[in-house]
């Protein structure tokens, strides 16, 4: 089987009241970046934040990241296209990706593109109350067209971000009309916990994502849980594949001590290698996803 690709999502938006090593500074993130680097990531997800943990999501923050992130370790950089913090006009939530492209030292390895629109409210069965009833995350699909062609002109690998099967079956065919490049990097999004516009995070949860990946396409899958524990699945997506993208951003991990991201990857690294997969190095990543070789 092909080597593990392990992305570590070291923040999201996640707050510290579930664990106290979310990164938020730049400096945080870099170093998060190099110790999950160490222990097997080949890919670095995060989201700008705010010296108070709220999100920022500006052209100047993202550049110091970047650049931290670059000065530190080889790891590569996928940042966000600011999710429903920038939700002002859809079709512009993909500016601040083009603008950094555009200077070799900042320009993004990959970048994300949800592939379809979702509910992103949270469910308390305890109670049977809603929170945040109210808040859609929207990707129209023009918008979706306009990502795509922005980022093939950019030379950044987008990532297919997929939390059910119709975003899948958008997925395949933005590449059956010639608007992404094979092979197709489909990060296939599953949710538990309080979340629950998604797939759930189980081996049925995942497959029945897997089942409608486009027959005859090259295409790489990555499993992510927002709000469950991916050391949990771990084994049945090694055993299938797959990679695997954790991180302290989706789930707090508190039944394990909420660890720091770069021991989550170390565990989860542990258990690909158990079942016979080795991991995924920058450059494996890059000649797999036939990315821009870096300046």
């Amino acid at each position: 089987m092909q080597k593990m690709i392990i992305e570590a999502r070291v923040n999201e938006y996640a707050m510290r009241d579930e664990n106290p090593h979310v990164p938020w500074s730049p400096s945080e993130i870099a170093d998060a970046a190099a110790r999950c680097r160490d222990a097997g990531a080949s890919i670095l997800h995060y989201h700008s934040r705010a010296a108070d943990g709220s999100p920022l999501q500006t052209f100047e923050l993202n550049a110091e990241i970047i650049r931290r992130v670059r000065a530190k370790c080889d790891i590569l950089i996928l940042p966000t296209l600011g999710f429903f913090s920038n939700d002002e006009d859809p079709a512009s939530r993909i500016d601040c990706m083009l603008q950094l492209a555009k200077d070799p030292q900042t320009k993004p390895d990959l970048a994300p593109i949800d592939t379809g629109s979702v509910n992103l409210e949270t469910f308390d069965a305890a109670t049977g109350a809603f929170a945040h009833a109210d808040r859609v995350y929207e990707n129209r699909t023009d918008s979706l067209v306009h990502y795509a062609k922005s980022l093939r002109q950019a030379g950044v690998k987008p990532k297919l971000v997929c939390w059910s099967i119709g975003f899948v079956r958008r997925a395949a065919a933005m590449m059956e009309a010639g608007l992404i490049d094979e092979p197709g990097y489909f990060l296939l999004n599953m949710t538990d916990g309080p979340y629950i516009t998604g797939h759930p995070g189980t081996p049925k949860g995942l497959q029945a994502l897997v089942d409608f990946l486009p027959a005859g396409r090259d295409c790489v899958w990555t499993a992510n849980i927002v709000g469950g524990s991916l050391v949990d699945l771990a084994p049945y997506v090694a055993g299938n594949g797959g990679n695997i993208a954790p991180g302290i951003g989706d789930y707090a991990y508190g039944e394990i001590g909420a660890p720091p991201n770069h021991e989550v990857v170390r565990r989860i690294a542990d258990i690909a290698r158990a079942h016979g997969r080795d991991i995924a190095t920058p450059d494996d990543v890059r000649r797999r996803l036939k990315l821009t070789p870096p300046a």
